[in-house]
């Protein structure tokens, strides 16, 4: 099988990048789009090239550093994935694919595709955790929570924070990230006492950070790939409104 990479190269972000192309052969269907990028890589380290960087980690869909648009798409042509979960048989031979970072101004580029997504990091300091005394952990039923909660707060933590909702959502908003992390806890006995004073702080970052507004096109929900639902953004909105009319 053999495709051509147009792939996105910038040294830094204050270097002016552009798209070069790679044509590579040897690559089979049962690869994974990273495998691939790694033969490219090999390919270029013989040639005396410069390598091109992109960021993975666990590559099996847990960690979220894969994030690469791929034709036009958040983590490719699929809906619910990540990156190292997409493998070549979804390409035809001597396809074109075009690969580029997130784009976001929250997300500047470091280089070629790995971008800077500490500002995710920076919402979650804001409030995504909750205070609790140290010392022999509780028993693990002390504090009985209904399945439905626990179900509830368990789909918000599946959030991996790969930033794909941001990079597709023509906002760049990061309203799906934020709402995941705030609902969470807060649907939780252990967030309750902390639960205003996390939503309130943990928005208000979100904007600092240059995000922009969610405008519910849905787009987001499509690309998460632990398809977590845009009902939290609307829950955040609820929880932040309330919070500001009791003054917390």
């Amino acid at each position: 099988m053999k495709v051509v990479f147009k792939i996105w190269r910038q040294d830094s972000q204050k270097h002016q990048g552009g798209f070069e192309r790679y044509p590579i052969e040897g690559l089979t269907e049962d690869m994974s789009f990273l495998e691939a990028l790694d033969h490219l890589n090999e390919r270029l380290v013989l040639q005396n090239q410069k390598t091109i960087a992109y960021e993975y980690d666990c590559r099996e869909g847990i960690c979220g550093q894969c994030g690469i648009f791929i034709n036009g798409r958040a983590h490719g042509p699929h809906n619910n994935i990540t990156t190292c979960q997409l493998h070549m048989r979804s390409f035809q031979d001597g396809e074109t694919i075009v690969v580029e970072p997130w784009r976001a101004t929250a997300f500047p580029v470091i280089k070629d595709l790995v971008v800077d997504r500490s500002a995710l990091d920076r919402i979650i300091e804001k409030g995504g955790y909750i205070s609790a005394k140290t010392g022999t952990a509780a028993e693990s039923n002390a504090i009985l929570i209904p399945k439905d909660i626990a179900d509830k707060a368990m789909d918000a933590a599946a959030c991996i924070g790969c930033g794909a909702c941001v990079a597709t959502c023509k906002n760049a908003s990061a309203a799906l990230f934020t709402s995941a992390k705030i609902n969470h806890l807060n649907n939780l006995p252990q967030g309750k006492p902390e639960a205003a004073q996390r939503v309130l702080q943990m928005t208000k970052q979100m904007q600092l950070e240059n995000f922009g507004n969610c405008t519910f096109t849905g787009a987001c929900e499509v690309e998460c790939p632990e398809n977590i639902s845009i009902i939290n953004i609307a829950e955040m909105n609820a929880r932040r409104a309330k919070a500001k009319w009791l003054g917390r």
